[in-house]
């Protein structure tokens, strides 16, 4: 599906010039809605909370005596903020710092909340580290049951919901369970380049098979969406099929210019405790 024709983007796919002073006005945001309205979902009947988390690792500026600076951010944004931000935007946006003048790291840190939660319609908190002083940011190995090792042949990779229909256990006792895939592929809307990505499936429920569930998370390998879609596509396909008490779907993408994006929904806890992935 490549349903792309009312997503309007002026710089995916296209030549962009990098100009290398401070321009908020290259962010880009996107309406939430349109991705939403596609899976049935309306501002009044979001199942979920949460937040979008990404990480930028190529950040540079110039200290008050013009000194390059190097270092990285994270960026935590609302799910219920109104817009997501277009990923290419973000990375011309960052570059637009990198010859101009900050007088403080904190200064820095106020100036990309502003702008990030302006063009987002939501309060977003950023988080500035400089140089290597987050050289204590270790890769993290999830304790979660891993499903990838399931012995399945497959020979359809269009998306179909339906891989979820009776596949949870309704007569066994509930369970409270982590499950994960590194399998997770999608297509960026636009582009049609390739996302990858690692997906937790935290819930408390009867048991859900877990080779139906691979079986979906594959079927999204041609599927185009952005990664914020897609992650909501997934928890209301669960929450409709496989009916768990409480569900957190959260998954970790591998960066693409510098940039990650970790998109984080439930609907019974605030945060994740899986960290940086090797492949992030």
């Amino acid at each position: 599906m490549h349903d792309n024709e009312d997503v309007y983007s002026k710089y995916l796919g296209k030549k962009s010039d990098y100009i290398d002073t401070y321009t908020p006005s290259l962010l880009e945001p996107i309406p939430r809605v349109l991705g939403r309205e596609k899976i049935g979902l309306m501002d009044d009947t979001i199942p979920f909370d949460g937040f979008d988390l990404w990480t930028a690792f190529e950040l540079s500026w110039l200290n008050q005596k013009g000194k390059p600076m190097v270092g990285m951010a994270e960026f935590k944004v609302p799910a219920q903020s109104k817009n997501l931000i277009e990923s290419k935007s973000l990375k011309l946006y960052l570059n637009s710092l990198n010859q101009s003048h900050f007088d403080s790291l904190k200064s820095l840190q106020s100036v990309l909340s502003k702008d990030f939660s302006n063009a987002a319609m939501g309060a977003v908190s950023v988080t500035v580290s400089e140089g290597m002083k987050n050289d204590d940011l270790h890769i993290h190995h999830p304790k979660a049951v891993n499903i990838d090792d399931i012995d399945i042949e497959v020979h359809d990779y269009r998306f179909n919901e339906g891989y979820l229909k009776d596949a949870t256990h309704e007569t066994a006792p509930f369970v409270s369970e982590t499950l994960m895939s590194h399998l997770l592929k999608s297509n960026c809307l636009v582009t049609h380049q390739p996302d990858w990505g690692s997906v937790f499936i935290k819930y408390e429920g009867h048991p859900i098979d877990k080779e139906k569930l691979l079986r979906y998370i594959i079927s999204f390998r041609q599927h185009h969406e952005f990664h914020e879609q897609c992650v909501e596509r997934i928890f209301l396909d669960i929450k409709k099929y496989c009916r768990p008490e409480k569900l957190t779907v959260f998954a970790r993408y591998t960066r693409r210019g510098g940039l990650d994006i970790n998109p984080f929904r439930s609907d019974y806890e605030s945060s994740s405790n899986v960290g940086r992935l090797i492949r992030q």
